[in-house]
């Protein structure tokens, strides 16, 4: 599998190894899936956090461990949207908003795990190229997973705000193409936003007593 990191093509003054352009290009379906509510959106995650964790495997073990993680929630999130298929007339999930109490629940989650992730980052260097944004940006990823996993429309919010440190940090390294591609990701996260929260409006609407639902 070395051919994983060898060069796929020159872009930008930038060298796009086999494994990052796969990678991104599964991401960029996945959110797509995701926006059309299809459980394929879970075993295509999945595939993408096990390409990148060959690539990383043997010579990055921090970033190998991220994508174990990833592909675990991913599995979570195919057991969740599974179970909960149907629920909608389309016959996918149907989509919600979340609690107050989940929402507090998250942002806290959000908040510690960020801390404690980037601590181990700062403690163990070779996990990670630089430990806060590394750390914000995979547990932001796991938060965003989640939510989405539970059905949750703010799922879209905690991906955009991920984008919002991913994109100028890949421009601040150098890395244009991929910041291009996370441009991409932003606009499909409010595309995919909106139609969530519209449908999430009309499921939370009460249906008055005769009125056609």
């Amino acid at each position: 599998m070395n051919w994983l990191n060898s060069e796929a093509f020159t872009l930008l003054d930038q060298r796009i190894i086999w494994s990052d352009m796969i990678g991104n290009i599964l991401g960029l379906i996945t959110l797509a899936l995701g926006w059309r509510r299809s459980l394929l959106t879970w075993p295509v995650q999945f595939l993408s956090g096990l390409v990148l964790f060959i690539a990383f495997y043997g010579h990055l073990a921090g970033s190998a461990g991220k994508q174990v993680v990833v592909m675990v929630v991913a599995l979570y999130g195919w057991w969740q949207w599974n179970r909960n298929k149907g629920q909608a007339e389309d016959g996918h999930i149907a989509p919600r908003f979340a609690t107050w109490r989940e929402r507090g629940a998250m942002i806290a989650a959000a908040a510690v795990g960020t801390v404690a992730v980037a601590l181990l980052f700062k403690a163990y260097p070779s996990l990670s190229w630089d430990p806060w944004p590394d750390a914000y940006i995979f547990v932001g990823t796991i938060v965003a997973m989640y939510a989405q996993a539970r059905g949750m429309t703010e799922f879209w919010i905690a991906w955009l705000l991920v984008d919002l440190v991913g994109v100028p940090l890949n421009f601040a390294n150098g890395y244009a193409f991929s910041g291009f591609v996370y441009v991409i990701y932003g606009a499909l996260v409010l595309w995919g936003m909106r139609d969530w929260w519209l449908r999430s409006r009309r499921a939370s609407q009460p249906v008055l007593e005769g009125a056609p639902a």
